[in-house]
């Protein structure tokens, strides 16, 4: 049972980001720069408020060791990369050479392009090849939906205990109560699949599309 839940209307939304950490020249940059130069794709980048909420995550862990999964032109990753402690990692999986080469050049421009490996290839194998011992305290899931269960279980076993795997598109703009095509059924799978998972303890947030946090046992 549940209390009723608060709408967000458009105005109330705006209210909500104006009362947060501002973003930088950086992250703006970088943002309007996806927008202008990839129109079709750029609701693949996390919101801006999304990209605070990942440092402050980051930061709140005490992480050092991290992992992306989906980086794109790479708002999410500089912000979980400012998060890092000191000494920290992150390795981010791709397969785009072209959006990611945004990416460099906004971790670069932030300073923490030192902090971050990029390996570009299919995301299930670069996983695979890390180690198998329980090392990671932080991963970020943000690619193709279909996808989510492979690299779920190729990082829960890799999560330190007490570690967080955060999983965005959650909640496909609602559509998981209605699934309309392969994305939004494979998501919806994937949600009951991680309630069942006696491995993690989840609560999902109305954060952008729908953000899921697991902490590992």
């Amino acid at each position: 049972m549940s209390t009723k839940p608060l709408p967000l209307t458009p105005e109330l939304h705006a209210y909500l980001v104006a009362h947060g950490s501002a973003p930088d020249e950086v992250v703006r940059d970088l943002a309007e720069e996806t927008r202008a130069a990839l129109p079709a794709e750029a609701d693949m980048q996390v919101a801006p408020e999304q990209a605070a909420f990942l440092t402050f995550l980051t930061r709140l862990l005490g992480v050092r060791h991290a992992v992306e999964v989906g980086t794109f032109t790479g708002l999410s990753s500089l912000a979980i990369a400012r998060g890092l402690a000191d000494g920290g990692r992150l390795t981010c999986f791709d397969i785009s050479a072209e959006y990611t080469d945004v990416a460099r050049r906004y971790w670069a421009r932030a300073g923490v392009q030192d902090r971050i490996e990029l390996r570009i290839g299919p995301a299930a194998d670069g996983l695979r090849e890390l180690p198998r011992e329980r090392h990671l305290d932080f991963a970020f899931i943000d690619a193709d939906k279909v996808g989510y269960p492979v690299y779920w279980d190729e990082l829960v076993p890799r999560m330190r205990p007490g570690a967080v795997i955060a999983v965005d598109n959650t909640l496909r703009a609602g559509r998981v109560l209605a699934p309309r095509n392969a994305d939004d059924r494979a998501i919806a799978a994937f949600n009951d699949e991680v309630l069942a998972d006696v491995r993690v303890e989840a609560v999902m947030l109305p954060i952008a599309d729908g953000v899921t946090l697991a902490r590992v046992r």
